[in-house]
């Protein structure tokens, strides 16, 4: 096997024929020979008018071509030493799938509800405005991720084996082209099956789940959690516990300060999420290139700096809808997803501000930064009627500090309702998100435009708090046995961050036990 690698336009990358005869010709391939091809790596390249495709293969020459990977063989771990597991995120299920290839038992404990019940929730949620606290877009199986859209794109190859948990959710059900495409993507409506089939291995090896068991209490003795309270009537004795209860779980973070187990405030961002048409952002990105079956929706990544802060989009949606992300009834939260083939009308993006606990006067309170999200997100409430409905302005009159009287469209299916943002937030956020927006008008020109909804707020781009652990061992600081985990305690930052931050934490139990 060979690596061969060239660019060509997006119409050729879509021709087969056109792909072998290249390979063919630039290797010195006879007709009379045996080709064997398959994409490696695959990236659009729009930079320039004449777009190109960025292409890299696999090639076999008089050879048969090979599998991607060897499956993963899950053995049976039902009379193993257990890790508790609280949280079924994706952390949370990795820590289980690695827990098992280490031959250990998982027990998972999820306050929400499974995949299947819990979109019920969502629908009502979404139709009617009812909101489950404990059954919604952040709580459930799978995690926030599952239905908010399962970006797969990371930074985090430094942290640990990106390719183990791409492989594993092939082999769980997502299409080869996640170890293929730049920026992999899986899709709200596929995700929830990948989600079942992983549940359904780590019950066939003797592991457990359990759903609608929310963690209430922690009993600590001499460094060391010695049971765990679920329901507030469950006590169960654990030996490692592993909290992956992601980055809305707040009420995990007062449980655990009441139990003098150390939390500290974090930075985080907060700002407004931003809906275009798609056909918008695909003249923008692709020059004048629109409805293009050769190209695939397009999105951006936009960044600067504003008074020492910076502000950026955040988890960009082409092809996407709005989705209503509270967990509190007394609260208004947004955020985004895409259906696998992004082939929904509107393109929308978080664009947030950087927060630090330093812009408050109590800096070091550990819930300063989580005390100002979920006071952006009550007044989001109450400035929209004190229902799920979202606050809501055009985007060129945000800018001119004009309240908006008629709107083009939005996804945001609860619904929208005309609000200054000057209501909600303070200035020192509204001053550089509106500085932001004209800098980023210069970079995508005609980006600021009242064709263009901002929708407020998206304040659920990571925690605002951190669960200390030490760099080297991964256990709290003054609880031996407690590992906190991804996003919920700081330190991961979408779904294939979160799914290694889990399996790593499982190693680090058995590093310790070696």
């Amino acid at each position: 096997m060979q690596e061969h690698h060239f660019s060509c336009t997006p119409e050729e990358a879509k021709d087969s024929a056109y792909l072998e005869n290249r390979i063919r010709q630039e290797l010195g391939i006879s007709s009379i020979q045996k080709l064997n091809f398959r994409w490696r790596k695959r990236s659009i390249d729009a930079r320039n008018r004449h777009i190109k495709v960025n292409a890299s293969f696999d090639v076999w020459v008089d050879e048969e071509q090979v599998p991607r990977f060897e499956s993963f063989e899950f053995p049976s771990v039902q009379d193993a030493e257990t890790i508790h597991i609280i949280g079924a995120g994706p952390a949370g299920l990795f820590a289980a799938l690695e827990a098992i290839l280490q031959g250990k038992k998982p027990i998972l404990f999820e306050r929400g509800k499974d995949v299947r019940n819990r979109r019920r929730d969502l629908a009502q949620l979404t139709k009617s405005s009812i909101l489950n606290p404990e059954s919604n877009y952040c709580f459930g199986e799978g995690g926030a991720g599952t239905y908010s859209d399962g970006k797969l794109y990371t930074r985090s190859k430094k942290r640990g084996d990106v390719q183990k948990v791409m492989q594993l959710l092939v082999q769980f059900g997502a299409t080869e082209d996640i170890l293929v495409d730049a920026h992999p993507h899986i899709g709200t409506n596929k995700l929830p099956q990948l989600i079942v089939s992983i549940r359904e291995q780590i019950i066939a090896c003797g592991g457990e789940i359990h759903f609608e068991h929310k963690l209430t209490d922690i009993r600590v003795e001499n460094g060391q959690i010695i049971e765990i309270e679920l329901n507030q009537t469950l006590k169960v004795p654990v030996s490692n516990v592993i909290l992956a209860t992601g980055h809305s779980a707040r009420d995990i973070f007062y449980l655990l300060h009441e139990r003098n187990i150390q939390v500290k405030s974090k930075p985080f961002a907060l700002g407004v999420r931003v809906e275009h048409t798609q056909d918008f952002i695909d003249k923008l990105q692709y020059h004048g290139r629109l409805n293009d079956e050769f190209l695939p929706p397009s999105s951006y990544s936009l960044v600067t700096q504003v008074d020492g802060r910076g502000v950026y989009s955040f988890c960009m949606c082409p092809g996407g809808i709005i989705a209503p992300c509270a967990t509190d009834e007394q609260e208004v939260v947004t955020n985004g997803w895409s259906p696998s083939k992004r082939n929904n009308p509107y393109s929308n993006s978080g664009i947030v501000v950087s927060i630090d606990p330093t812009d408050f006067s109590n800096p070091e309170h550990p819930f300063v930064c989580l005390e100002f999200q979920q006071s952006i997100e009550k007044a989001s409430w109450e400035a929209a009627g004190k229902t799920q409905k979202v606050p809501a302005q055009c985007l060129k009159d945000f800018v001119q500090k004009k309240k908006s009287t008629d709107f083009p469209r939005s996804s945001y299916q609860p619904g929208i309702v005309s609000v200054e943002m000057d209501e909600i937030f303070p200035p020192f956020v509204l001053d550089r998100l509106r500085k932001a927006f004209i800098d980023f008008d210069k970079k995508m020109p005609r980006f600021v435009t009242n064709d263009a909804v901002i929708h407020a707020p998206e304040s659920r781009t990571s925690s605002p708090v951190l669960i200390p652990r030490d760099p080297e061992t991964w256990q709290h600081p003054s609880v031996s046995n407690l590992y906190p985990c991804a996003e919920g305690a700081g330190y991961a930052g979408g779904i294939v961050s979160a799914a290694i931050d889990g399996m790593n934490c499982v190693s680090k139990i058995c590093q310790k036990e070696a």
